[in-house]
């Protein structure tokens, strides 16, 4: 029995931004989903958000074989492909934005966080950088599956606070990782054993940011059955509360799965990879970015060749004009 993977994703400005600097990025044939929320002035940040969805997306769609097979970018560890795919592909994305900052300096600073699993069997790898969030939904609540890199939460941790207590010694929206801000990137990980009628979601801070889980879980517990619906609750939620953040969601619901001897995996942190690796991974961006404007210029084209609707417009136009003449002048004789 194959795997098989309901999806539904939204992305929206808000109320308040001028621009989307959110991302989100669906693949079901890959079954790989991703949101990424962008940040930097002057469009940076959704030229992050974009660089990373389609890196991770480029990645999974044309190099998984290569990338998969490349033991220069050993991770150290054993893992199923399509986690180690993804920690590969989330270091790739983190060093084409750092190296796209360096080549134009009025990007410079700009980042992304990233939220993105990918599965497999019955098992769903759930990677993250940053305080986009995932979470399993069933009918008890929402069960947090990533915890955010930011100063409320290594505040809590370090100095056992509440979170509103944290809060109030730095700001809520201060975040500790971000991809393409550095070098190198740290990468938070686990695996988790997925079931049919599991349900997962996948959101930016412009929901978890202004709501907290109970309130989240309130707004969709009649509609656990429904991702479409969650998804659509969810978004309508984050305008409701003033639309102040670009919001982005992802809701998935496992129809299907393969059997697999495949165990969970507690969290773990990829470490951040040293310099040499670095230069190395440099040369599969420049490959993936290729890939990437190829099938940019190719849409491109496609659009051009994309035949006019005008004439065919012009035509109906000039029938409707001469049948209405003709049964003007019918009426006179």
């Amino acid at each position: 029995m194959p795997l098989k993977i309901e999806a539904y994703g939204r992305t929206d400005i808000g109320l308040v931004r001028s621009g989307n600097e959110d991302f989100l990025h669906i693949d079901e044939p890959n079954r790989v989903y991703a949101v990424c929320d962008g940040m930097g002035g002057h469009q940076a940040g959704e030229v992050a958000s974009m660089l990373a969805g389609e890196t991770i997306g480029t990645a999974f769609g044309s190099f998984s074989k290569k990338l998969l097979s490349a033991t220069e970018l050993d991770l150290g560890r054993v893992l199923p492909p399509s986690c180690e795919l993804l920690l590969k592909s989330i270091r790739l994305a983190n060093r084409a934005i750092y190296n796209a900052a360096l080549i134009d300096t009025g990007k410079s600073g700009m980042g992304t966080t990233v939220v993105a699993v990918a599965l497999e069997s019955d098992i769903m790898a759930v990677a993250h950088v940053g305080d986009s969030r995932a979470y399993r939904l069933n009918s008890e609540g929402l069960e947090p599956l990533t915890t955010d890199h930011s100063w409320v939460e290594e505040m809590q941790a370090a100095q056992q606070m509440t979170k509103e207590e944290a809060g109030s010694f730095v700001g809520k929206n201060v975040i500790t990782r971000a991809l393409g801000v550095r070098e190198n990137v740290e990468i938070d990980c686990r695996l988790v054993k997925v079931k049919p009628g599991d349900m997962f979601m996948l959101c930016s801070d412009g929901l978890c940011g202004f709501a907290d889980d109970d309130e989240i879980f309130a707004a969709v517990r009649s509609h656990l059955e429904e991702p479409g619906k969650i998804t659509d609750e969810l978004v309508q939620m984050a305008n409701d509360r003033g639309g102040a953040d670009n919001v982005t969601v992802i809701t998935l619901r496992v129809t299907e799965v393969a059997d697999s001897p495949l165990p969970e995996l507690d969290k773990f942190t990829q470490p951040a990879e040293p310099i040499e690796l670095q230069k190395i991974e440099d040369g599969w961006v420049e490959e993936l970015q290729s890939e990437i404007d190829k099938d940019t210029t190719e849409k491109v084209e496609k659009i051009g060749r994309k035949p006019s609707r005008l004439p065919v417009v012009l035509i109906v136009i000039a029938f409707v004009i001469i049948a209405t003449l003709i049964i003007y002048y019918a009426g006179d004789i």
